[in-house]
């Protein structure tokens, strides 16, 4: 690392602690980035270990300003700067971008997502940030990519769940298409992101030599979306809106109990198919012509959609539950948040967890995943004030490099 810029501490990383045996204590990472898609990606690889620098604007990361807040707090800003360390720097201002280039030159990755260009006008493109640090890794998170005639132009999830062929796809038979209600796109991206990181930080153990991942959002999204490609190519399928049903397998449903409660089920392989037809009392129908083959199930999935929302809706929400599961049939309630809090199998897989925080004194939020038996993730903090972390990364940083910074300001 050059010499530091004024305000900047010598050593902005962390040391790993001995008990710190996270798979990535140690890993030292300059997020730059806003919203949803980079900061899930910091946010996971921080969940193990890794230090994550999170560089936020004076005015701070806009996702502050979205979603539900408590005290004026954001809540989702609270899960998604988990265990980051934050810091306030004005990128237009070549002191901050100084210090960027200082912080870039002992760190192992850089996350932004900022249009294409935008960095290089700052003189902190990949060129300028790798020159003193040849095995940096650059995680560039776009809507459309860096390259291609739609690179320049704005995007977000949303726009790239529409186009990338997600939407068309989403929603009841007949119906508009239908947008997911969250950041789909964008947390797919995340995981993408992350695992991007993991793979490039691989191949540097190999060749000692850094790269820049061009992560576009749209592609992300596109590559889920099952085999729609190879479909259309070899046989002309276009897939279209089909509620809760797939193309591809029968029975595949979410189905009302007597009670007012809904359960889903998916019979894709013939045992389960049949276990299900033994549930509703119809054992014989698995010999029948009609439904003994998945094609067949699938040419009369009416009839047996039919057949089983008729002894669904006969029977209360537990009986189904209990009697379903007996006999090995693959059912699942539909739950929402307030059920899934208390569910004894997420509760027992710590799949919510409890985080200290400095504002609301703890909050409830997801746990980390997925789940490694000897070094596993761990969640030390909440995502805090702006600015947090100021004087332990940056030092006492003048006005130009923070703006104007008030404990609590959003």
């Amino acid at each position: 690392m050059t010499k530091p810029s004024p305000g900047v501490t010598d050593q902005p990383w962390r040391t790993p602690s001995d008990t710190d045996n996270r798979p990535l204590a140690g890993v030292k990472i300059l997020e730059l980035a806003t919203i949803i898609a980079g900061p899930f990606s910091g946010m996971l690889l921080a969940d193990f270990g890794a230090d994550v620098i999170k560089v936020e604007h004076p005015k701070g990361d806009p996702r502050r300003a979205l979603g539900n807040k408590k005290n004026d707090s954001s809540l989702d800003w609270k899960r998604l700067a988990r265990n980051k360390r934050l810091v306030v720097l004005d990128l237009h201002t070549e002191e901050s971008q100084q210090i960027i280039r200082d912080l870039a030159g002992s760190a192992d990755v850089v996350i932004e997502n900022f249009r294409p260009g935008r960095l290089e006008e700052w003189n902190m493109g990949y060129e300028q940030l790798s020159a003193d640090n040849p095995g940096l890794i650059m995680l560039r998170m776009t809507g459309w990519g860096q390259t291609g005639p739609y690179r320049d132009r704005p995007g977000f999830g949303s726009v790239a769940e529409a186009m990338a062929g997600f939407a068309a796809i989403n929603g009841e038979k007949g119906g508009p298409p239908l947008l997911p209600p969250f950041g789909l796109a964008d947390h797919i991206s995340g995981i993408y992101g992350a695992f991007s990181v993991l793979t490039a930080m691989h191949e540097r153990e190999r060749s000692g030599k850094g790269q820049v991942i061009d992560l576009a959002i749209y592609e992300s999204i596109f590559s889920v979306l099952g085999a729609t490609v190879v479909d259309y190519d070899q046989v002309g399928y276009v897939q279209k809106r089909m509620g809760n049903r797939v193309h591809y397998s029968s029975p595949r449903n979410v189905y009302q109990t007597q009670d007012g409660e809904y359960v889903a089920l998916s019979g894709s392989t013939p045992n389960t198919a049949k276990r299900i037809l033994i549930a509703i009392g119809r054992p014989e129908l698995a010999d029948d012509p009609k439904f003994a083959t998945n094609s067949a199930r699938l040419e009369n999935a009416d009839e047996l959609d039919a057949l089983i929302a008729e002894w669904i809706i006969n029977h209360p929400f537990d009986f189904v539950l209990e009697h379903f599961e007996k006999l090995g049939a693959a059912l699942a309630p539909v739950l929402g948040i307030e059920r899934i809090s208390k569910n004894e199998h997420f509760v027992d897989r710590n799949a919510i967890i409890e985080v200290p925080d400095e504002e609301l004194g703890s909050i409830k939020m997801q746990g980390f995943f997925p789940r490694l038996t000897r070094t596993p993730g761990r969640v030390d903090w909440a995502g805090g004030l702006l600015g947090t972390h100021q004087a332990e990364v940056l030092g006492a940083s003048p006005g130009p490099v923070s703006g104007t910074v008030k404990s609590g300001s959003k």
